[in-house]
């Protein structure tokens, strides 16, 4: 029987051992040189990031906000905003975290040294609002007798006409956004290019189109009320985020009145409309790179927002609204927090249900923003408390413990297939061997990454996976053995007897990961470490098996030691009960004898 196609064994180790070297230097460039203000030496760089268990991390308590004279907190709300804050703080790639309540408070504990902007970000409110601008002006304060809601039933000299991109009959091609200075800008709204006309210029008198489709109550001209005239000459938005925590006040950023606010820089303030557009009806948003017309790549990044079914209408009944309108009625404000973080105007009908928040967004602040839009804005406001450093709460001494009981396994199951085995016990430690470097080096990178934690559970799965790992060698070993007791060379029963094993190996595989896949997807907390590691490592036996175990093997059963079935070599056909194979004679030729002619000379 000829022998299947062999592979070549010594280009698949070679295309192994480069990618191990790829995954080292990956690792290299994924840790920073610095975390925090300590510097990293390059064995820290190489070194497992742990979880909150093992290294401790950073602790703060958030208090929610209640009006004077109000109730307890609703255990709905309180329930709601731990899992919306778990949600982003997983996103954020920080794992092994805890988010528990504690009375009416939620304790959030993040391993490790953390920048304090992460816990800044969990904690915002993340109220997305759509307000109508009806009247702007520099974000300083101004006699009350100079401001009048007149102001707003006219065209500012100073603002731009609305653009002929777009029609009120709503088409779906948005036009692409100019470069502003805003830090937001709907898909087809395009920023001013200066600040609209203050409140103490007197504006041309123009004629004002009709709206194309009915406002609804408290917006247009006719919402500015000499309280709301007064408060807005009175705003002063030089300190932004005073202003943002003043609005935090419960009850005091009504989505349904009209608002008085600055935007983020505090260069302009607003009386903005009732919220028209909220949050709620995002479905999702993404961080991505900005794009130009041709499609290609400016550098800067973005969040992309997809609104909901009911969101998309929304949205495309006031884009078709404001667009009839000019000046400050024909801008729409992005509230986040209380705060605009743009007004651009309405240049298009926007009725494909997107926009674009952009600016000088990095890519962190923009992944920021996205993730906690995506995951909707808390039900209710916190009030930080004290940011404290959290011991571990096992420490080195569990880990360690660990380490030997992961150690003692290891040994014993290659003790165990050296008696078994004998010879070909050295490959199954070869190949823990090796599997054991590429979970160390995955185990890194994914730390500095997606900020994957190594806690004591996930030490267990890289514990458990031993006896997984070992278990694919075991079906391929025994297949071999059973070729070689059916009377087939070595070199012909590593091929045949991989091509049987490879099946039950990668069945074998899938069930595993599909069990972790499924406790990872319903477990929460240490539990979830265990299972990604236990998938992440079956993932890495089956790596192991195919480019490392068979390959050695094949080259293995090419020697002599083992090619030959040397006792100690764990393939003696005699020991496995294989059948002897005699040697047999070649039968006697039936050619005739051909006669020799002798000389007379010699015959004499």
């Amino acid at each position: 029987m000829a022998p299947p196609t062999q592979s070549r064994p010594g280009r698949t180790l070679a295309v192994l051992a480069v990618l191990i070297g790829l995954l080292y230097g990956f690792v290299w460039l994924a840790a920073p040189t610095a975390l925090g203000d300590d510097q990293l030496s390059a064995g820290q760089r190489y070194q497992p990031r742990l979880g909150l268990d093992l290294e401790g991390g950073t602790s703060v308590i958030l208090t929610p906000r209640r009006a004077e004279g109000a109730g307890p907190v609703p255990k709905d709300s309180l329930n709601q905003a731990v899992s919306i804050i778990r949600n982003r703080v997983d996103s954020f790639g920080v794992a092994e975290s805890e988010v528990t309540t504690a009375g009416d408070n939620i304790v959030i504990s993040i391993p490790g040294k953390q920048d304090k902007s992460i816990l800044d970000t969990v904690q915002q409110t993340a109220e997305l609002r759509f307000r109508q601008v009806l009247l702007s002006g520099p974000g300083v304060a101004t006699p009350t007798s100079t401001a009048s809601p007149s102001a707003a039933t006219s065209t500012p000299s100073a603002s731009p006409e609305p653009s002929t991109s777009g029609s009120a009959s709503g088409s779906a091609s948005p036009s692409p956004t100019a470069s502003t200075d805003n830090r937001a800008v709907p898909r087809a709204l395009r920023a001013n290019s200066s600040p609209s006309a203050s409140a103490t210029e007197t504006p041309a008198t123009t004629s004002t189109p009709a709206p194309t489709a009915s406002a609804p109550p408290g917006t247009g001209q006719a919402a500015i009320t000499p309280e709301l005239q007064q408060e807005f000459a009175e705003l002063d938005c030089t300190d932004p985020e005073a202003v943002r925590q003043e609005l935090r006040t419960p009850g005091r950023d009504n989505p349904k009145k009209p608002l008085v606010t600055c935007d983020e820089d505090g260069a302009e303030k607003y009386i903005l409309g009732p919220a028209e557009v909220l949050g709620t009806d995002v479905d999702t948003a993404t961080a991505d790179l900005a794009m130009n017309n041709q499609g290609v790549a400016t550098g800067g990044w973005v969040v992309n927002l997809k609104f909901t079914g009911e969101g998309k209408k929304k949205f495309g009944d006031v884009t078709r609204r404001l667009f009839a309108e000019q000046g400050d009625l024909n801008r729409f404000a992005i509230v986040l927090d209380g705060l605009s973080v743009s007004a651009p105007t309405t240049n298009a009908v926007i009725t494909n249900g997107e926009a674009t928040i952009s600016g000088n967004f990095t890519q962190d602040e923009a992944r920021d923003l996205a993730n906690v839009l995506k995951f909707g804005a808390l039900p209710l406001t916190f009030d930080p408390g004290e940011v404290q450093e959290v011991s571990a709460t096992l420490g080195g001494e569990q880990l360690r413990a660990g380490v030997i009981a992961g150690a003692i396994g290891l040994a014993l199951v290659v003790l165990y297939s050296l008696l078994y085995y004998r010879g070909l016990g050295l490959v199954t430690a070869a190949s823990l061997l090796v599997a054991g470097v590429i979970t160390y080096g995955m185990v890194a990178l994914l730390g500095w990454q997606l900020g994957f934690r190594l806690s004591l559970a996930g030490v267990a799965g890289l514990i458990v996976a031993i006896g997984i790992t070992a278990d694919s060698f075991v079906v391929y070993f025994e297949r071999i053995r059973d070729e070689v007791r059916d009377g087939r060379t070595l070199r012909v029963a590593v091929e045949t007897g991989w091509a049987r094993a490879r099946r039950t190996i990668l069945a074998a595989d899938f069930v595993s990961f599909f069990a972790a896949a499924v406790l990872y997807l319903l477990s929460v907390g240490g539990v979830r470490g265990f299972a990604f590691t236990l998938g992440l490592t079956t993932l890495i036996d089956i790596v192991v098996v195919f480019l490392f175990t068979k390959p050695l093997v094949t080259l293995l059963a090419r020697t002599t030691f083992f090619g030959q079935g040397h006792p100690l070599s764990g393939l003696s056909p005699d020991r496995l009960g294989a059948p002897r194979r005699t040697l047999t004679t070649r039968p006697p030729s039936r050619r005739p004898a051909v006669a020799t002619r002798i000389p007379k000379e010699a015959s004499s």
